[in-house]
């Protein structure tokens, strides 16, 4: 693999998930921004909770006693994401690792075309993007309470409840 298919964030500005669209047709996406270059990273709503659930295992596992107190430390980023908003790279693998020399964890994506794309976050940041990830993933379609499914602004037809709409 050459150098010019790895794009790194040592240390980025700012690293959030965000949606495009209405609920039912929404697009996900990461958006990295460091020292002025912005990158869009379109993938899978499961790729996004997956990522999310896995972050905070990982922080909860390491046990380095300036976590906790670090954890409090970084802001909340509640800003849309930047536009414009394109797919300058789509994942399709997810890997996560802890650097011990950086003291960061780093989140590596891969494309199908084998592009990898790097980004290294302080432990606050990991923390403050799996918050907005949640609310990002959890914003989406409310759940019927009887069949699970989600329910789309016109209703849907449960099956639980034989066919009624709901």
């Amino acid at each position: 693999m050459s150098d010019e298919s790895l794009r790194a964030f040592i240390n980025p500005d700012r690293f959030i998930a965000g949606t495009v669209g209405e609920p039912g047709s929404r697009s996900f996406y990461l958006q990295v921004r460091e020292a002025g270059e912005l990158m869009s990273i379109a993938l899978e709503k499961e790729q996004l909770i997956a990522l999310a659930e896995r972050l905070s295992i990982m922080l909860r596992e390491l046990r380095i006693p300036q976590v906790q107190g670090n954890l409090l430390e970084f802001n909340s980023d509640n800003s849309p994401l930047e536009s414009p908003v394109s797919d300058d790279f789509r994942a399709q693998a997810i890997a996560i690792a802890y650097d011990e020399n950086l003291e960061k964890i780093e989140v590596e994506l891969e494309s199908e075309e084998t592009e990898l794309v790097a980004i290294f976050l302080t432990l606050p940041q990991t923390r403050s993007f799996i918050r907005r990830s949640q609310l990002v993933i959890n914003s989406g379609r409310a759940v019927c309470p009887f069949c699970s499914a989600p329910i789309s602004p016109q209703g849907h037809l449960c099956p639980r409840a034989n066919g009624y709409r709901r």
